[in-house]
């Protein structure tokens, strides 16, 4: 039969136990940390390009819920597909009109691609020319029409379904979604 442990043996045991609890502490604190830095400085439009091809729900500012399949995500923009009256419809929506999204998980992707730094001008460019009906929604209505003009920071909407057609000036920073019309 083993000696009972004596009271140094019992101490130093003590100490290994309380010295082992301390660095698990230590390690789990760091790790934490570590994952709180990480996940500070992971942004919106990496989470967004985690669920490209997945069903999103996007708030808008104006309270306005869109859902669909998320198509594509650059830094300024998203492009989602939804629904209509008339079937799927595309809406392209500037990151700055929404308010909150729902099915996020939570993964992120960074950029792979260069057209991701593509400004919402660049993309309403390519609508203008294709001359594509859309509609336009704004904080402070809707316009349908064509893309007339596109400048740096606005567009013009041709609202051609008027008795009298007009042209509506529209600031990018107003604009919450364009759609097909």
């Amino acid at each position: 039969m083993g000696a009972a442990p004596t009271r140094w043996e019992l101490l130093f045991a003590d100490l290994e136990a309380r010295f082992a609890a301390e660095e698990a502490a230590e390690r789990e604190g760091t790790v934490a940390d570590l994952t709180r830095a990480e996940q500070a400085s992971i942004g919106l439009t990496e989470r967004l390009r985690a669920v490209v091809g997945g069903g999103v729900r996007l708030d808008l500012a104006d309270g306005e819920g869109i859902e669909g399949r998320l198509l594509r995500v650059a830094d300024g923009w998203l492009l989602l597909e939804g629904h209509g009256a008339r079937g799927r419809v595309q809406h392209l929506v500037p990151r700055a009109a929404l308010t909150g999204v729902v099915g996020l998980g939570r993964q992120a992707v960074p950029s792979g691609a260069r057209t991701d730094r593509l400004g919402l001008g660049h993309v309403l460019r390519g609508l203008q020319r294709d001359r594509a009906r859309v509609l336009v929604r704004t904080t402070g209505g809707a316009s349908t029409g064509r893309i007339g003009r596109v400048g740096s920071d606005h567009l013009d909407v041709e609202e051609i379904d008027r008795a009298r057609p007009v042209v509506r000036t529209v600031p990018f920073g107003a604009v919450l979604r364009v759609s097909e019309a």
